[in-house]
C-alpha cells in the first residue's frame, strides 16, 4: 500500500516562494484555457476543492459569461473520522452548503450554473473509479474543457477521481486540464514529479484573490478545530496560503 505523503504542516509558502522551477511556469489566460463558446467542467472530489484548486478560475469564466458546469464527486462526509460533532450525517448536509456558500461569495450565479451531486463514497473513489467514469460519461461534451484534480496529487480521492476524468474526456473528445491541490503540500520546491513542462500559471489581481479567500472562510468545518476534541483543522493555516497565492497552477 502507498504511504499517505499528506502528513505534518509539507512543504512552506517560503519555499514554493524560491522554487526556480514554479519562477519559470509560463503564464496561460482564462481565454485560453477556455476558449469563447466551450463550456467548463470542473470535477471536484469533495466540497472545498473547486474553490482551492480553481476559485480564481471561477471568478474569472463568470466574468466572462462561460458555461460551468460544476460536479462534486462526493459529499465530502469522512473528512473527520471518529469526531461526535461532525459525524458523516451532519458533514454530508453541512459541506455541501458550504461549497455554495463559497461559490456565492465568488459571485458565482448558482440560479444558472448547473452543479451535479455524484453521490460517491469520501475516501472510497478508488473502488469506484469505472463507475465514475461511466458516471462523467453522461455529462461531458466532446467541446467540453475539463478541469480536475491531478492523478498524482497524494490523496487517494484526487487521484481517483483525476484518472476518471481524464480517460471520460479523451473518450468524448474533450480537453482536460489537471489541477494539483495536495501536492503543494508533500512536493519539494523543484520536484522531478511535478510535471513542470505541462504547468502553466493563471494570475489573479488583487481582487480575485480576495474573493477567493473570503470563499475559502466558508469552509469552516474545514479550517476550524474540532468543536468537540480540538484536533487541528483539516486545512491548516499554512495549507490555504499555499493555495491562495496571487496565481493558480494548471497542467494542460
Amino acid at each position: 500500500m502507498r504511504t499517505n505523503p499528506i502528513v505534518g504542516s509539507g512543504t512552506s509558502l517560503q519555499a514554493w516562494n524560491t522554487s526556480h522551477h514554479l519562477a519559470a511556469v509560463e503564464t496561460t489566460s482564462c481565454a485560453e484555457l477556455v476558449p469563447p463558446g466551450a463550456r467548463a467542467v470542473i470535477i471536484s472530489p469533495h466540497p472545498d476543492d473547486e474553490i482551492l484548486g480553481c476559485g480564481g478560475l471561477l471568478q474569472l469564466l463568470a466574468r466572462e459569461q462561460r458555461q460551468i458546469l460544476l460536479i462534486s464527486v462526493t459529499d465530502g462526509n469522512a473528512s473527520h473520522p471518529g469526531s461526535r460533532y461532525w459525524t458523516p450525517r451532519r458533514l454530508s448536509i453541512t459541506r455541501p452548503q458550504e461549497s455554495a456558500a463559497a461559490l456565492k461569495r465568488l459571485g458565482l450565479p448558482l440560479n444558472e450554473m448547473k452543479w451535479v451531486h455524484g453521490g460517491f463514497p469520501d475516501t472510497g473513489v478508488t473502488n469506484h473509479e469505472a463507475k465514475l467514469q461511466d458516471f462523467l460519461l453522461t455529462y461531458l461534451h466532446h467541446d467540453d474543457v475539463v478541469f480536475t484534480t491531478w492523478r498524482d496529487d497524494g490523496h487517494s480521492d484526487h487521484e481517483a477521481v483525476g484518472r476518471a476524468s481524464v480517460a471520460a474526456a479523451h473518450q468524448v473528445g474533450a480537453r482536460v486540464h489537471e489541477i494539483p491541490v495536495w501536492a503543494w503540500h508533500w512536493a519539494s520546491p523543484e520536484d522531478p514529479r511535478i510535471p513542470w513542462q505541462r504547468a502553466r500559471k493563471l494570475p489573479l489581481d488583487q481582487w480575485t484573490q480576495a474573493r477567493k479567500r473570503h470563499a475559502v472562510q466558508a469552509f469552516a468545518s474545514q479550517i476550524h478545530p474540532d468543536p468537540v476534541f480540538g484536533h487541528a483543522p483539516v486545512l491548516a493555516p499554512e495549507a490555504l496560503e499555499r493555495l491562495l497565492r496571487a496565481f493558480e497552477v494548471v497542467f494542460v
